[in-house]
């Protein structure tokens, strides 16, 4: 049986994963106008990963939901700032920031104590 919860955190991993990938792919995007952009990030294997990763992800999401209360479901959600922030420090090379670890901290927070009203 799958525990909707660790479903959920899986979830949120593959929407920042798929983050991290479309931007290291838009990266390698160095066009000027709209069209171009898109046109060249849609032929772009990280972005098409990420988008993927996006719709693997909404797949498993619609069976959380279906199990578990969207008031704690959708919190869930806001784990993926945490998770997403640390990966563009440690694998895009993004500025790390004492400020957004301590709102990253205050996220976590906040999620736990929404968890707290809930029984899994």
């Amino acid at each position: 049986m799958i525990n909707p919860i660790a479903l959920a955190v899986a979830c949120v991993l593959m929407s920042s994963v798929a983050q991290i990938v479309m931007k290291r792919g838009m990266n390698a995007v160095k066009q000027a106008d709209p069209v171009a952009t898109y046109l060249a990030a849609f032929t772009n294997p990280y972005v098409l990963l990420g988008f993927f990763l996006y719709g693997l992800g909404a797949l498993a999401w619609l069976w959380v939901l279906a199990k578990v209360d969207v008031g704690l479901a959708y919190p869930l959600v806001s784990l993926g700032f945490i998770v997403t922030f640390f990966w563009g420090v440690f694998f895009l090379g993004e500025p790390f920031s004492w400020i957004r670890l301590i709102a990253c901290l205050l996220i976590l927070l906040g999620v736990s104590l929404l968890a707290l009203q809930h029984t899994f």
